[in-house]
């Protein structure tokens, strides 16, 4: 495993803008209002041939009473914890501060390297007022400006000098599974469940999820990465720049992912921007699963069978309803491990290959059975069918006259394909090529 380095200091010194110099790209989200990053954001960075996992934390609010404030406090914490090395980063344009002064009495009592980074030092005045930061009581201190990455490089040499050289023995190829949904259906919650510890900050306010938070997932012997992102709003709904900004980090976290657990609410059912979130998934050519929470809350489970609720949510999925659905509880963990053993499982469909000799046997008998219609008066032979080479499952039928296969033809196909070999939870492509 690399070792690990976190950013920790009070609100609004820079310590998002300092993360994304250091993994290299805008990973977290930065804002000029006090409070943007609310859990731990993870990232790798390298220098001088040694990669470390860098962990971005909320600002450090010491005694408040602030819902939010006294959970990123707790954060940081953890993330202090957590760490081999931290960066302790503070702002020359305000001077040294009270905040500043109990984080350093906290940081003084840790048996963890502390580096102290004054941020903003980006003229030969700042450099100058800098030097009051000594006061602080760290003989590692240095001066940079992480906007433009001056100073950094030499952070980075002190840092690398203390950190083991590190082999790439992990896996390329772990499964990364995203949890998708509507704000406050419980993502955050489903993943300090399945985590087993308060990975994220949970509360009853929609929305508290703003950035996507990545965690390592190793027990039981599954191996994955677990992607809890902020809640996908409508656009009407979006009115903050933050809140946009969020919305694009979930989205490129489905990018990222192999599967997306789409949850949604048992009370509410699903609604458009489900839907929205679904159709987003299939046309990236995720794998999906459905996972409908909250379902203890359902009291009259007669007349409202989970059996007659999963066959309403596939007919408004269509005509991709070939997807696992699961009912749950997080809050009373009922059935939490199975909709993580069913995401691995996706994975593995996802990943399948049908040998060239078996798919032409079993699809040219159903062609024959049933043969694609005429169009024209063109009569469309399929004379041969093989898989490609593409990271989804996507398979290539030569004919005579591709241009010629009706779109319920390809549907035809699509299912009779799904009939005999296992894609479920996975969206599948088809091509019509000339032979």
């Amino acid at each position: 495993m690399a070792q690990v380095l976190a950013i920790v200091g009070r609100p609004n010194v820079g310590k998002s803008t300092l993360f994304n110099r250091l993994v290299g790209k805008k990973h977290a989200i930065t804002d000029n209002i006090s409070g943007v990053t609310r859990d731990r954001i993870y990232g790798v960075s390298e220098w001088n041939g040694k990669q470390f996992t860098v962990i971005d934390t909320g600002g450090f609010v010491r005694n408040s009473d602030d819902v939010f404030e006294a959970a990123i406090r707790e954060q940081v914490h953890i993330a202090i914890d957590e760490a081999d090395i931290i960066i302790f980063l503070v702002d020359v344009t305000t001077g040294v501060t009270d905040l500043d002064e109990q984080m350093a009495r906290i940081l003084r009592r840790q048996s963890t390297k502390v580096y102290l980074a004054v941020n903003k030092v980006d003229n030969n005045n700042r450099a100058l007022m800098a030097n009051e930061f000594w006061s602080l009581g760290f003989d590692n201190t240095f001066f940079l400006a992480s906007i433009n990455g001056s100073g950094t490089g030499d952070l980075l040499d002190s840092i690398c000098e203390n950190l083991e050289p590190t082999t790439d023995d992990e896996d390329d190829e772990i499964p990364r599974i995203a949890i998708v949904g509507q704000p406050n259906v419980g993502k955050s919650s489903l993943t300090n469940a399945l985590l087993g510890e308060e990975r994220n900050i949970v509360t009853d306010i929609a929305g508290t999820t703003r950035d996507s938070v990545d965690s390592h997932y190793k027990k039981f012997g599954k191996n994955l990465i677990l992607m809890d992102t902020a809640g996908i709003r409508k656009k009407s709904k979006v009115h903050e720049n933050l809140e946009f900004y969020s919305v694009l980090r979930a989205i490129r976290s489905l990018e990222d992912c192999d599967v997306a657990i789409l949850m949604i609410d048992a009370v509410t059912s699903i609604e458009s921007q489900d839907l929205a979130i679904f159709s987003l998934a299939v046309k990236r050519h995720k794998g999906v699963v459905i996972l409908v929470n909250k379902w203890d809350l359902i009291k009259d489970k007669e007349t409202n069978t989970a059996k007659d609720f999963a066959t309403k949510l596939k007919h408004k999925i269509a005509p991709f309803n070939d997807v696992p659905i699961i009912f749950i509880s997080v809050l009373e963990k009922q059935r939490i491990f199975k909709a993580l053993d069913e995401a691995l499982d996706v994975y593995a469909r996802r990943k399948l290959r049908v040998k060239t000799s078996e798919l032409n046997e079993v699809m040219l008998q159903v062609i024959e059975r049933t043969p694609p219609p005429s169009h024209k008066g063109k009569f469309v032979k399929i004379k041969y069918i093989t898989q490609l080479p593409t990271r989804y499952p996507a398979f290539a039928f030569f004919c005579n006259f591709p241009d010629h296969v009706k779109q319920n033809y390809k549907n035809f196909l699509e299912n009779k394909l799904r009939e005999h070999f296992n894609f479920t939870g996975v969206p599948i492509d088809l091509f019509f090529r000339a032979k």
